[in-house]
């Protein structure tokens, strides 16, 4: 922790969020629906313990102050914000809310939701908590954890960043910022007398939402979030935009409670409220487009590195390492190929590879894919070996296999910061290049040693004259 890193309380509604991630690639037989198959489960804290996370993984402490109770559901979430954060509990009445979300790619097609669970009451820890606060957050879900709360939150002279929810209450007097989405503060606004009409996605219904907000919640500040757009802020007159640096593409899951966290977090610090909205701009914009809320996501069954198949789809542990590197603040690397008969111009662009970022995830063809490039008589190496030699080289931290003919599909899960090939490629645009390049990614190209490839040793193999005697082995 630096100086300037005041630790952070997040009050709110905790939930579970669990994620089903396939491929769609035909529909169902018996009705017009896809069918998704290749399934991995992975979980994660969602709500509050998302903001949380995602506050913590900046580099603060943080305590999170939330309704848990006796459930299966409130006992996974433990053990998946242990570490993390600091956990205050306030006793929940029913179970934790929990949602599963079915995906194709990064595309959701059905969400289903569990458990209606509410806060019961405070506890003198939870508002001793609040009242010993530098910087506080409320993630507000509608779950009540805000409600038995709320005199603490009114009394405290912290600065406040209140995310709400249509299913919750409007936020105490004299927060710092308020963070209503685009549909939320016209929601809200629509309570008030004077709102009138507005279409959610306009810039003008958004500006007189948010100078509505402001007066009617006696708020120093709202900003309300426009997606890729950006977020319009205003204290009551002329609003400001502040747009997004760059086109965010990917799953947006999340991204308001990134915006909220790291808005809550700089104005703890004493930035400005400018400053805070615009920096909390840009934080939502690169959770988006390096892979959004997989960065928390832990696999319900995680492979370990002996049972991880060899050949197939093997994403799931280049995904989780990508995953750990970008929430620690790291730069991701990838580099692919077929990598049949290991030589030394390999290991040099590995190596090189390596030294570009902060963890490099290997994608390697599989059987089939290298035989509908280099032919029939070719991998030399099966996919499982393949791995097994890549996985010992010092410089590669993880290896996933695809199956296609280009990387395209892997590089959509594991969003690379940086996609490095050989220099042999310098005057070839790479069909994966717009890919990378769509979420801020850079095509990277490294020194290649000349002389050295597969075919080459595998034709000078060919050549060798046969042992005439002794072990032929």
């Amino acid at each position: 922790m630096t100086a300037s890193q005041t630790p952070l309380v997040v009050v709110g509604d905790a939930l579970l969020d669990h994620d089903l991630c396939g491929r769609a690639e035909r529909l169902a037989p018996d009705a017009p629906v896809p069918v998704v198959h290749g399934t991995r489960r992975s979980s994660r804290p969602g709500g509050a313990a998302l903001a949380a996370c995602l506050a913590a993984a900046d580099g603060r402490p943080v305590t999170l102050v939330t309704a848990l109770g006796a459930d299966a559901a409130s006992d996974t979430l433990r053990e998946l914000l242990s570490g993390r954060v600091g956990l205050v509990e306030v006793p929940l009445e029913g179970s934790l809310s929990s949602k599963t979300r079915v995906l194709a790619g990064d595309r959701p097609l059905l969400r289903l939701d569990d458990g209606e669970g509410r806060a019961r009451e405070a506890t003198q820890e939870a508002v001793a908590t609040i009242a010993a606060a530098g910087g506080i957050l409320v993630a507000d879900y509608g779950r009540g954890t805000a409600d038995v709360l709320r005199d603490a939150l009114a009394h405290t002279a912290a600065p406040v960043v209140w995310d709400p929810h249509v299913r919750g209450r409007p936020p105490v007097p004299g927060v710092r910022l308020a963070t209503p989405s685009a549909q939320e503060a016209r929601a809200f606004a629509r309570q008030l007398d004077d709102a009138g009409p507005g279409d959610a996605a306009g810039l003008r219904t958004a500006a007189r939402d948010a100078r509505a907000l402001v007066r009617a919640w006696r708020a120093q500040a709202v900003a309300v979030t426009l997606g890729e757009r950006g977020a319009l802020l205003s204290h009551g007159e002329t609003p400001l935009l502040v747009p997004t640096p760059a086109a965010a593409t990917g799953d947006p899951c999340g991204a308001g409670d990134r915006f909220a966290a790291a808005a809550a977090g700089l104005l703890a610090d004493g930035a400005l409220t400018e400053a805070a909205v615009q920096a909390a701009v840009h934080a939502a914009t690169r959770y988006v487009t390096e892979g959004g809320a997989r960065a928390v996501a832990v696999p319900d069954q995680p492979e370990t590195a002996e049972e991880a198949p060899g050949d197939g789809d093997t994403t799931a542990d280049a995904v989780r390492t990508a995953a750990r590197v970008r929430a620690a603040g790291g730069t991701v690397v990838a580099a692919g190929g077929c990598f049949d008969l290991l030589h030394a111009g390999h290991v040099a662009l590995l190596q090189a590879a390596r030294r570009a970022g902060d963890c490099l995830v290997v994608c390697v063809n599989s059987d089939d894919s290298v035989r509908r490039r280099k032919g029939d008589g070719r991998p030399l190496v099966p996919a499982a070996d393949r791995v097994r030699v890549l996985r010992a080289l010092e410089c590669v931290d993880a290896v996933a296999v695809f199956d296609e003919d280009t990387p395209e599909r892997i590089l959509g899960e594991l969003r690379p910061h940086i996609w490095a090939k050989g220099g042999d490629y310098a005057r070839t645009r790479l069909p994966e290049q717009p890919l990378v390049e769509s979420w801020g990614g850079q095509v990277l190209l490294l020194p290649y040693l000349d002389g050295r490839s597969t075919t080459g040793l595998a034709r000078r193999a060919a050549l060798a004259p046969a042992p005439t005697g002794g072990d032929a082995r």
